[in-house]
C-alpha cells in the first residue's frame, strides 16, 4: 500500500513538472509570436492567462484520476458547476453578451488599444468619441478629448457602427 502511494506521489510530481514546462514553452512561444507579428502586450498577457488556467484545470483533473477520483463523480461535479454557471449567465443575459463581445473583440480585434474611435449612435446626434485605453472582459474604456474616462459595455462596439482611426507612430492623439 505504501509503495502504491509513493508511486502516486511520483506520478503527481511528474504531471506538475510537465505542466510547468508546457506552460514555460507556451509563454516563450507567445512572446516570439508577439515579436514576429506585433501583437499588443495586453493580448499576449490575456492569452497566457487563459492558457495557464486551462493547463491548471487539466493538471487538477489528471491528478484527481491518479489519486482515484471516480470519473462519474468528477463528471457530475463539472456538469453541476457548468449548469449553475449557465443559469447565472442566462439570468444576466447582458453579462453573457458582453463577455462574448469581449472575446470577439479580443480574437478579431477590429479596434485596438490606442485607436481613436467614434461610436455612431443610431437615433441620437450625440456620438461618443475617444481613444481606447483598455479592452476588458466586460467593458471598453475610452478617454475623451476632454480627458474624461468613459466605460462602455463591449457589446456597444459590436452593436453600433463605429468610425475609427488606427494609431500610428506618427499620429499621436492630443488627449
Amino acid at each position: 500500500m505504501e509503495y502504491l502511494n509513493q508511486f502516486k506521489i511520483i506520478e503527481s510530481l511528474v504531471v506538475f513538472v510537465v505542466a510547468f514546462f508546457i506552460r514555460f514553452i507556451i509563454s516563450k512561444s507567445l512572446r516570439k509570436i508577439q515579436t514576429k507579428f506585433g501583437f499588443q502586450d495586453a493580448r499576449i498577457v490575456v492569452t497566457n492567462k487563459i492558457i495557464t488556467i486551462l493547463i491548471y484545470i487539466t493538471v487538477i483533473v489528471v491528478v484527481s484520476f491518479i489519486w482515484g477520483v471516480d470519473e462519474k463523480q468528477l463528471l457530475i461535479y463539472i456538469s453541476s458547476f457548468l449548469t449553475i454557471l449557465g443559469i447565472a449567465f442566462f439570468a444576466q443575459w447582458s453579462i453573457l453578451s458582453n463577455i462574448t463581445a469581449g472575446i470577439i473583440l479580443f480574437l478579431n480585434y477590429p479596434v485596438k488599444i490606442g485607436d481613436s474611435i467614434t461610436i455612431l449612435e443610431k437615433d441620437s446626434p450625440n456620438n461618443i468619441h475617444g481613444e481606447i485605453r483598455d479592452i476588458g472582459a466586460f467593458f471598453i474604456t475610452l478617454r475623451t478629448p476632454e480627458k474624461e474616462l468613459i466605460t462602455l459595455p463591449n457589446s456597444i462596439i459590436l452593436q453600433n457602427n463605429i468610425k475609427y482611426a488606427p494609431r500610428t507612430n506618427e499620429h499621436k492623439l492630443p488627449f
